[in-house]
């Protein structure tokens, strides 16, 4: 492993050159991995593999036609490298257990039986081990325990590994059976794309994880550029202003300045105005939201959040009401406000 300095705290992580995708080949070449779920992350690593020369099938139910059919359009052949979910288990020796998590609890009586001694049980989230309590999930002590958790979507995965480039990803073992599982873990983690591998275990991954999303990455997102946009506008600001002064700004400059080199850099390539501000205002802004965070975090740990989710998401009637959740987000004012200025940027003039 390699030593990082991040800031004063040092850590071991794996990267391309420590065990270079050669390496990863090697490890895996008598390995057959099999892909179960073609949803989110399902495709991007199933399809990065397969690009790196490592076998792959992909398990999924023929008659969810949207996902079944979504594998046959990226080449996997039906009775071939696309099976149903228990022959691809039985054909398997790492298992990429990568269906939904409520999709995971409901799957787990017919999996579980099929687990073969010494085959690897792969995740990408902690969640459904985590929370066995809720979900049941507890495998056999014959099975290696492992997991990869790319920081980032699917698309992600799949677009930065087309790009060359790739996406950084955690990583765990909860059970060495075959005393192989740390190798096989970061061969795998290698051959979906990973740009780099930091250590982690299963719950922090899957703390973590469920405080971002509800956190900076999504959740506290929205609402802060929901709360900026209806200030501006209740002060007579018009739509287009106060749309590209919250959102459009930020995503199509300001966040590239911080992806290259920090929000130090950043705030040094703005206006002195704003970077005065800026950091004045940023303080405000901390301890406001800290609380929150820590509320937050609490739940996570918990259990409530999973609570929450798998009642959502195993209701009868969870798709109609995520439709319409998100339909009210689509057809607000501000996002109604932001399809109109995507449509007049520059990159589309000549469609």
């Amino acid at each position: 492993m390699a030593k990082i300095d991040f800031g004063g705290v040092v850590e071991e992580v794996v990267t391309r050159d420590e065990f270079p995708l050669e390496r990863a080949r090697s490890v895996l070449q008598d390995e057959v991995v099999a892909v179960l779920g073609y949803g989110v992350q399902g495709p991007a690593q199933a399809l990065n593999m397969r690009d790196n020369g490592i076998r792959v099938i992909v398990g999924g139910d023929p008659q969810r036609r949207r996902s079944w059919d979504k594998a046959v359009s990226d080449g996997w052949v039906p009775g071939q490298t696309l099976l149903p979910w228990a022959e691809a288990v039985q054909r398997g020796t790492i298992i990429q257990y990568l269906v939904s998590d409520a999709a995971q609890m409901i799957l787990w009586p017919a999996i579980q039986p099929l687990l073969k001694e010494g085959d690897a049980l792969f995740f990408s989230h902690g969640f459904g081990l985590v929370y066995n309590d809720q979900t049941g999930i507890v495998p056999p002590p014959f099975v290696d325990v492992i997991l990869v958790a790319p920081k980032g979507s699917g698309a992600s995965v799949r677009a930065n590994y087309l790009a060359g480039s790739g996406i950084n990803s955690s990583f765990a073992v909860q059970q060495d059976y075959t005393g192989r599982a740390l190798e096989r873990t970061l061969a795998v983690g290698i051959a979906i794309g990973s740009g780099y591998l930091f250590p982690t275990s299963f719950e922090r991954e899957v703390y973590s994880d469920l405080t971002g999303e509800r956190g900076v990455l999504m959740g506290a997102l929205a609402g802060v550029m929901e709360a900026q946009y209806r200030t501006l506008r209740a002060h007579g600001h018009s739509p287009s202003e106060a749309f590209n002064e919250t959102v459009e700004e930020l995503t199509q400059s300001l966040i590239r300045l911080v992806d290259q080199n920090g929000m130090d850099w950043m705030y040094e390539n703005c206006s002195a105005t704003a970077r005065r501000g800026a950091l004045d205002w940023r303080h405000r802004f901390r301890e406001a939201v800290m609380p929150v965070f820590d509320e937050l975090y609490q739940s996570v740990v918990d259990g409530e959040e999973t609570r929450i989710v798998l009642e959502a998401n195993s209701a009868p009637d969870y798709k109609e009401k995520l439709d319409e959740e998100l339909r009210e987000m689509r057809e607000s004012e501000m996002w109604r406000a932001g399809a109109a200025v995507r449509s007049l940027r520059p990159d589309n003039w000549a469609r």
